[in-house]
């Protein structure tokens, strides 16, 4: 019996994850609306795609539990039809099929044809660069490869998303530049890892030759870099980040721990000496570098001299930016073979450490920033304030720069020149200079 009245034939896209699942969500709902069709993200239709993470325990739970939530809507006549796709589908189809039947269908990270089929929509190979762009106007995630050939013992990244595949540079600039049109100012660029960006099309790390074409595109103000990773990086990229303006002096560079043994276990093929001596060509290299990393504690085996071992390398090297996860034991990982030996509070009370200590160097950092002026993009208005972000900020992780709105007009997607009055461990307090 249904019980509510939804719009007949609109296709509400629910997308859970990380960025390269908000983009998937993107391309999907650019192929829906080219075939005709009604489609939102997060918003209510009769239809319904969810687009699952299967990472992490906590990313899963979450995937299962959104599941279920629209199956007793499905069930209470709320909605029709319920898909699932994405990771947690593509690693875990036939559980998924066996726990949850109900779903009409399951699709992998591969299976974009047959999900449009499915929805009654045709998979157009020509719709290039063709997005529904989810997030605010000024800022879109651009995926330059997907999959990852690396063969970290904790990941299931490689289960689900395959080997890697880099997208071809003009394919990368056709869609910068479509965006660009559309008012997008700056590009986050993505991918499960950069650093390997090219190697299987042109036989070489070529991220820096697609920075270079991609600083062409008119319009695009930044380009800021996500997920690359540490061990053969690209030492060029540096000297087009330092050379050219419109690339954010910015890396998300996931190190996740620094104790030797661990590292090695992680099969991270690196050590804290070449870690620690890649930081320091960074800094020297751009010397106003902001570098964001993130850390994985409770790993089997970790004892407390191997975190303390840590602890020391984090208040040593002072992250501008920094997250912590506790260790998620996986199925199908190398790592999986290894005893969970360390306890969830364990897991937790390190994590918290971590994360106090990073909170203090934040605190610091930001403490000195106070009185000196920065180029911001405005991203929203929340209460009372306009919320921005410096070149040194990525959308939702980082620092936000927080404008009194009683005191100065500025436009969400604009930039303005501010003057940094006061800050805490993670917000900075501005006020207008000029605006953009």
């Amino acid at each position: 019996m249904r019980t509510k009245t939804l719009k007949k034939n609109r296709i509400n896209v629910v997308t859970l994850g990380c960025s390269k699942n908000v983009y998937d969500s993107e391309v999907l709902m650019g192929q829906l609306k080219a075939s005709g069709k009604d489609v939102v993200h997060e918003e209510e239709g009769n239809i319904v795609v969810i687009n699952t993470c299967g990472f992490i325990n906590n990313a899963k739970e979450e995937s299962i539990n959104t599941i279920l939530e629209f199956m007793q809507k499905k069930e209470a006549g709320e909605v029709d039809k319920v898909f699932v796709t994405g990771c947690l589908s593509e690693r875990y189809k036939p559980d998924l099929q066996k726990e949850i039947p109900n779903v009409d269908q399951y699709f992998g990270t591969t299976e974009l044809p047959s999900l449009l089929k499915a929805l009654g929509a045709d998979y157009k190979h020509e719709l290039i660069g063709e997005r529904l762009t989810t997030t605010p106007k000024n800022y879109a995630y651009l995926k330059i490869a997907e999959g990852c050939d690396r063969p970290c013992s904790f990941c299931a990244i490689p289960l689900m998303r395959g080997k890697h595949k880099s997208t071809p540079i003009e394919d990368v600039v056709k869609e910068a530049e479509k965006l660009a049109a559309k008012g997008v100012k700056e590009l986050i660029l993505i991918a499960q890892d950069l650093t390997y960006y090219g190697l299987d099309l042109y036989k070489k790390r070529n991220l820096a030759e697609l920075l270079e074409a991609l600083v062409k595109v008119d319009g695009v103000e930044w380009i800021r870099l996500h997920y690359a990773f540490p061990t053969g990086f690209p030492l060029d990229v540096l000297e087009v980040m330092h050379r050219e303006p419109k690339v954010c002096n910015y890396i998300d560079i996931p190190l996740q721990h620094i104790s030797d043994r661990i590292l090695k276990s992680m099969r991270r093929g690196t050590t804290q000496e070449k870690t620690t001596k890649l930081l320091q060509d960074f800094r020297k290299a751009v010397p106003n570098m902001t570098i964001r990393t993130t850390l994985i504690v409770g790993y089997p085996g970790e004892t407390e001299e191997d975190f303390q071992t840590l602890k020391q390398w984090v208040k040593a090297m002072r992250f501008e930016r920094l997250g912590c996860f506790t260790y998620s034991h996986e199925e199908n990982t190398h790592a999986y073979n290894l005893v969970d030996d360390v306890p969830e509070e364990v897991k937790q009370q390190r994590a918290n450490e971590i994360m106090e200590l990073q909170s203090q160097i934040s605190w610091e950092l930001n403490q000195q920033k106070i009185g000196e002026v920065f180029k911001v993009v405005i991203d929203r208005k929340e209460g009372n304030y306009f919320v921005g972000r410096t070149e040194f900020d990525s959308p939702d992780v980082d620092n936000e720069v927080l404008i009194n709105a009683s005191e100065s007009y500025l436009k969400t997607g604009e930039f303005a020149t501010v003057k940094i009055t006061a800050a805490e461990d993670f917000d900075l307090y501005a006020e207008v200079v000029t605006t953009v």
